[in-house]
């Protein structure tokens, strides 16, 4: 199981994860929030409002999560093991 270090959101859905091992990738999520629970997320301000729990992120005021390893599987490698978050 991947372990999420940092975390930042970006503009269009995206996500700039560390993993415990350097690895750093953007994560396009656009394709999860076509679905009715995730609808919230649209909004910028929700998007931005969620907790690092390691092995999931959390927005904690609707009950949304999405683990560590489906970041790593849908997120582009920046090739950049030194980048700042």
């Amino acid at each position: 199981m991947r372990t999420i270090h940092t975390i930042q959101s970006l503009e269009d859905n995206k996500l700039l994860c560390t993993f415990l091992d350097g690895t750093v990738k953007i994560a396009d999520i656009t394709s999860y929030l076509k679905g009715e629970a995730f609808k919230p997320l649209l909004d910028k301000e929700n998007f931005s409002k969620f907790e690092n729990h390691k092995y999931y992120i959390l927005w904690p005021d609707f009950e949304l999560d999405l683990n560590a390893d489906t970041l790593w599987h849908i997120g582009i490698n920046t090739n950049n093991k030194n980048a700042k978050v």
